[in-house]
């Protein structure tokens, strides 16, 4: 039985459609174009699929019992070569890793050459995305590290590890030649905000001690400028003090703030054939 894709995909345009003149503006084909596709798929089940109407094209369709048994089989077979469409077209795509301030700290070299040594075929893409979910929950990255769980039911959130906290300090600040501080000694300070990724706002504080909302910012340059600048402090996780230095900042462990916990963010239905083994060699590395 010679049946085509094309078959099917008329077959379920009319059921959806209703009339042989939308299906046919639907696949962008002529009425009698489409007639012909479908009489064709009927002549090869040697079953009567559609019922027509007595006015030709522009009357409503109707399927037969055998049309609409093989409707569902249609729109499954159509399902599953689209999804197998996609997965061949992700394999040949970087997977593309979205972080919003900082990767793993200093663990971010070792993944990056690990996975390049040992999945030489799937390169990895870094993309830095200024909001929540580094620019997962919009489609623009495959997987993404952030510090805070945005609570999305479409993602995957999985805690890896726990790091300290830092203050970020202008470099003549009378804190910044301290080896550690507590947040009660930056209480009469203003700090600077990045609403969209922070996880460090005056929230840390108890409510007598927090300082004064500033300068708001919109990513990690902007925030590293400001404290530079001086007249205002901010607070950062581990990770950043590793990757993100400024000639004009000092940072100084915060003893008594709590830890920042680092998400590895994946979606629900993984949008790369390789997110799985991304997030297993992620695991191996951050827990040796």
């Amino acid at each position: 039985m010679d049946v085509e894709l094309r078959h099917l995909k008329a077959l379920v345009a009319i059921a959806d459609e209703g009339t042989v003149t939308a299906a046919a503006a639907r696949l962008h084909l002529t009425q009698p174009a489409l007639s012909r596709t479908l009489a064709q798929l009927e002549q090869r089940t040697g079953v009567r699929l559609v019922d027509r109407g007595p006015t030709g094209a522009s009357r409503r369709t109707a399927l037969t019992s055998a049309g609409r048994t093989l409707y569902d089989h249609a729109r499954a077979i159509l399902a599953r070569v689209d999804a197998a469409l996609a997965d061949a077209a992700a394999v040949s795509r970087p997977l593309r890793l979205g972080y919003n301030c900082a990767l793993l700290g200093r663990s971010t070299t070792p993944l990056l050459r690990s996975w390049q040594r040992e999945h030489p075929h799937v390169p990895l893409e870094l993309r830095r995305r200024d909001e929540s979910t580094a620019g997962l929950a919009t489609g623009d990255v495959d997987v993404a590290v952030v510090r805070a769980d945005p609570g999305d039911p479409r993602l995957r959130a999985e805690a890896l590890y726990r790091e300290d906290r830092f203050a970020a300090l202008p470099d003549d600040h009378p804190l910044a030649g301290r080896r550690e501080i507590g947040l009660a000694e930056l209480a009469g300070e203003t700090l600077v905000t990045w609403r969209e990724v922070s996880t460090s706002g005056p929230e840390l504080w108890r409510p007598e001690e927090r300082p004064a909302s500033g300068t708001e910012v919109h990513d990690v340059d902007e925030w590293l400028n400001a404290v530079a600048v001086g007249g205002t402090v901010g607070i950062a996780a581990e990770g950043t003090v590793e990757c993100r230095t400024h000639p004009g900042v000092r940072y100084v462990r915060v003893s008594d703030a709590p830890a920042a916990t680092v998400y590895l963010l994946r979606p629900v239905h993984p949008t790369h054939p390789g997110t799985e083994e991304f997030v297993a060699a992620v695991r191996t590395l951050v827990s040796q």
